[in-house]
């Protein structure tokens, strides 16, 4: 699963980031973090509170970081998924994200 000489990424969506074929798949929270552990890491997490829970549930610390990211060939990344899509413009608080709802994606760019 991915390369190592790459960091993990951190996305809030599970948005391609550039063409290629991607496979998006469910990663449980014990999972996440043994990939955090034993890999470096970049966040690309454009939004506050989602930084902050992310930072809560992986026990590193991921920045708002937003950034232009491109997803390379053999690249995982760790999405942070809501339930729902919230309306347009709107801006979550850490409550209002966990009252919505979320769930851990992997995302692999494989070509």
């Amino acid at each position: 699963m991915g390369n190592k000489n790459l960091p993990i990424a951190f996305f809030n969506g599970t948005v391609a980031t550039t063409n290629g074929i991607y496979r998006i798949s469910d990663i449980d929270l014990e999972s996440a973090k043994k990939l955090v552990d034993e890999n470096t890491y970049i966040s690309a997490i454009g939004h506050e509170a989602t930084a902050e829970i992310m930072t809560e549930l992986l026990g590193v610390k991921i920045l708002l970081n937003r950034i232009q990211f491109k997803q390379k060939v053999n690249q995982t990344a760790i999405v942070f998924k809501l339930n729902e899509r919230p309306t347009e413009g709107t801006i979550l608080s850490k409550k209002e994200i966990k009252d919505i709802g979320y769930s851990l994606k992997l995302m692999e760019r494989l070509e």
